[in-house]
């Protein structure tokens, strides 16, 4: 249920080139080691090759959700290489019992691909089904407004169509994961997911409990240093492979590391494809009890490393020679350094703030640079004329290539909770004066963002009091009576710079016929205004809006205001009703 059509289409190029090299290298390493130094025979070192190429999707999901991480760029290399191995399990399971039949080379290709030959007819058939059968059943019971019936029906497509699979000679393996695409391509997948979640985290929970049953003490006492070598095999080799990977997709360094970080541990597939190769012969029982022990250890560590992992920075700078040899850097070396930019705006991340902000900039025709970790983001922007450069900002290389110590700010709108606070200290460290505003997603990480000297956070309460802001206002109260909330509210919560009423405030309470209001008019060059005064124009008597006040290169022209002659690039607040407003802007703007 977890997995549909539409996320994979967002990131297939990470699900088909990192996933696909992940899983390959890895499987080619794990058998070639097998069959070369442990002597074992072709077809048991391909089975080893699978189990060591699948990872837990339970607890890396789990893990980088709780850790609201999905979204960082580690976060999707990751995404996609779990996304790809869970489409391998599909001639995994095809091809296991296959590798145990025995039989020739000639053989074993004619079975390997009537095999795949027909999953792929299943698999055809089993999506026709989903676009055009499931979607009407499923309306069709949602129509009773059952709650229990559609989670019954749900249960049913899945576990009908594992039960289909199995009787066409496929597994129940390959049913359920096709009946949790049909369901997700459908517009109640999330429903569904939502319904079904207290039976996942039940089921998950008792076969966690089980696989951690399957911790042989026995064999770890008996063969303490193979299971100690096949877990340093799933931790270390495998984290190993998956960083090397993640450095082939041109990541940097700390991607990468996280990456393989990741992706270093035993997967629940893995147990499926050792249980049919146990029913088949293809694995002997001592090395299943070793396998799946190592295999347990592994998954038991892999918390605490993703715990850990983000606080190992240290030996990033070892990976310098490696960088070079691949050609890899946290920036590109052809990106022209903008030295004469000065009083620029640093973006970090280029997705729906970023990208607003960007634009609100460039409207204003103020300087600004975007630093993007995301290659694909930069391949497709950077021929638009936005000024976007690859980077991982949390190098002090990158943040001296977009001179952020003659900024006139940083803002930080990546939604990377480890990366963020690294980002704030490496530009704090350039530039003490600097100010720096950051993205938070949630309260509890303002405190820490706080901590490494930036200087505003944006996160969840803002939206809390943006809605009561308009909620008070619409309800009529008087705006000192709102000032007094909105302040107590973040006096509670935390500390921000920005107003409490920005925009202009609806006097509706006070004239509901005429919605008196407050707005500024900016005088254009060329306007029929310019040189004129209120008092000239008549525009209390022409149009009903009064002026209230006037702002001039950045400063308030309190004295006589009907009689200041305007000036291109004023700024002129004018107090009427709406209609009103808009007949002085006419006036003031409109040669007719």
């Amino acid at each position: 249920l977890e997995f549909s059509m539409t996320k994979l289409r967002a990131i297939w190029r990470l699900v088909f080139v990192g996933g696909s090299l992940q899983v390959a290298l890895t499987l080619g390493a794990v058998a070639g080691f097998a069959v070369w130094q442990l002597d074992v025979p072709p077809r048991t070192a391909v089975v080893y090759g699978c189990v060591f190429a699948l990872s837990s999707t339970a607890i890396v999901l789990r893990l980088l959700t709780d850790r609201r991480e999905l979204d960082a760029p580690h976060g999707r290399v990751i995404v996609g290489a779990l996304i790809l191995q869970a489409l391998c399990v599909v001639p995994m399971v095809l091809v296991v019992p296959l590798l145990a039949a025995g039989g020739g080379p000639g053989e074993l290709a004619s079975s390997v691909g009537w095999a795949l030959g027909k999953a792929a007819l299943v698999v055809v058939a089993v999506m026709l089904v989903a676009r055009f059968a499931v979607p009407r059943l499923l309306f069709a019971v949602d129509a009773s407004r059952s709650r229990d019936l559609f989670l019954l029906a749900v249960l049913g497509v899945c576990i009908g169509t594992a039960w289909l699979t199995s009787q066409v000679g496929l597994s129940l393996a390959l049913g359920a994961f096709l009946g949790g695409i049909v369901v997700a391509d459908t517009e109640f997948g999330h429903r569904a997911m939502s319904d079904v979640l207290p039976l996942r985290d039940a089921f998950v929970s008792v076969f966690f409990v089980s696989l951690g049953m399957l911790l042989d003490v026995g064999a770890v006492m008996a063969a303490p240093w193979s299971v100690l070598g096949l877990f340093l095999a799933f931790v270390l080799g495998k984290g190993l492979i998956a960083f090397v990977v993640a450095l082939l997709m041109r990541f940097p360094p700390r991607v990468a590391w996280l990456t393989g970080l990741g992706l270093a541990q035993f997967g629940e597939f893995g147990f499926v494809l050792l249980r049919i190769a146990e029913a088949h012969d293809a694995v002997a029982p001592d090395a299943l009890s070793m396998l799946l022990s190592a295999g347990v250890l592994s998954m038991l560590v892999t918390p605490l490393l993703a715990r850990m992992g983000p606080r190992f920075t240290a030996g990033e700078t070892l990976l310098a020679p490696l960088e070079r040899l691949l050609r890899l850097s946290t920036q590109p070396e052809d990106a022209p350094r903008p030295e004469t930019l000065r009083d620029h705006v640093v973006i970090v991340g280029y997705g729906v703030s970023g990208r607003l902000l960007a634009e609100a900039l460039e409207a204003s025709g103020r300087p600004h640079v975007i630093l993007e970790l995301n290659a694909e983001v930069v391949r497709r922007t950077s021929g638009t004329g936005v000024p976007i450069t690859y980077g991982d900002a949390s190098s002090v290389e990158v943040l001296e290539h977009a001179h952020v110590e003659r900024a006139a700010a940083l803002v930080v709108t990546i939604a990377d909770p480890t990366a963020t606070p690294r980002i704030v200290a490496a530009a704090r460290a350039r530039s003490a004066e600097l100010p720096i505003l950051v993205r938070a997603r949630y309260l509890e990480d303002v405190r820490h963002l706080y901590g490494a000297n930036a200087d505003a956070a944006v996160e969840e309460v803002e939206v809390g009091i943006e809605l009561s802001m308009r909620v008070l206002r619409k309800l009529g109260l008087p705006r000192n009576v709102i000032e007094a909330r909105l302040n107590d509210a973040r006096r509670r919560t935390m500390e921000s710079d920005r107003s409490p009423l920005r925009g202009s405030p609806s006097l509706a309470h006070a004239d509901p016929r005429g919605h008196v209001r407050v707005d500024a008019i900016a005088i254009e060059p060329g306007a029929p205004a310019v040189g004129q005064t209120l008092i000239g124009l008549g525009m209390r008597k022409a149009t009903g809006a009064i002026g209230v006040a006037l702002v001039r290169a950045g400063e308030v022209v309190q004295d006589g205001l009907p009689e200041q002659p305007l000036m291109p690039h004023d700024i002129l607040y004018v107090a009427g009703s709406t209609e009103a407003i808009l007949r002085a802007q006419a006036l003031l703007l409109e040669p007719d």
